[in-house]
């Protein structure tokens, strides 16, 4: 349900996966399940998105000149992220998981610069209007989020309010965005589930997260339509200084 309900919107779901089991002391279920979960949200992205995904494709074989620009220009957005996370692989495994003042630190600096795009940022350009300089802006603040706490979702949506994208659209690409980004991150960790071996737990996350995955996505286009992402990032904010307040209670 966390995993479903925080991919989506701009909060960041590896925080909050993250800050769950240490909240409730509870044992960190590992990248293996993470990667379940994943791949989750992928299989409600392509729900979603299926047409969208049908017609790029198709545009391949057949004149759609609209579809095919957005089909290089996904490709083109998906190249940073791909690479940053692996070469920053070993870090997401290890450091980056364990250090809860980064969490705190990003949440609440993405929280700030949200608010600030969302602001100051126009509703000028549609989906089709994006450039390729805006898909390379977007793919290299989505190479960001293999740190905890920025939010793929987060920083891609900023980038596009950044950019003048319509609050709708600036979702939409996000979300086209993360589909061959998280199937390839899932193909990439497929080995670590192959070899812990598939189970009821794993089996029980992944549905559950392609259900909340899929609430999500429609809620927050839905919501965006007529409401800004504000509440968003105030949650950020209010959110860091409530890991700072427990990690000092904690000693």
């Amino acid at each position: 349900m966390v995993q479903g309900l925080t991919e989506f919107l701009p909060v960041s779901s590896s925080a909050h996966l993250i800050l769950i089991p240490w909240l409730f002391g509870w044992k960190d279920p590992g990248l293996a399940f993470d990667v379940a979960l994943h791949l989750g949200s992928l299989l409600a992205l392509l729900i979603y998105y299926w047409r969208e995904w049908a017609n790029m494709a198709l545009s391949i074989v057949r004149p759609d000149p609209p579809k095919r620009r957005m089909l290089v220009l996904l490709i083109v957005a998906s190249i940073p992220g791909a690479v940053f996370g692996l070469l920053l692989e070993k870090q997401a495994e290890t450091s980056f998981r364990d250090h809860k003042a980064i969490i705190a630190l990003t949440l609440g600096l993405m929280g700030v610069v949200l608010w600030i795009a969302d602001v100051i940022g126009r509703n000028r350009k549609k989906i089709d209007q994006l450039t390729f300089g805006d898909a390379i802006l977007t793919g290299l603040s989505q190479a960001l989020a293999i740190i905890p706490g920025v939010s793929r979702s987060g920083a891609t949506i900023t980038t596009g309010r950044l950019l003048a994208v319509e609050r709708q659209d600036a979702a939409n690409f996000s979300f086209l965005m993360a589909t061959p980004i998280i199937a390839g991150a899932g193909l990439h960790e497929m080995p670590k589930i192959v070899h812990g071996g598939i189970n009821a737990v794993l089996i029980g996350g992944f549905v559950s997260s392609a259900v909340f995955s899929l609430i999500a996505i429609a809620a927050l286009i839905n919501f965006v339509r007529k409401r800004t992402y504000q509440p968003f990032a105030w949650y950020r904010i209010a959110i860091a200084i409530f890991i700072i307040a427990v990690a000092f209670a904690k000693g």
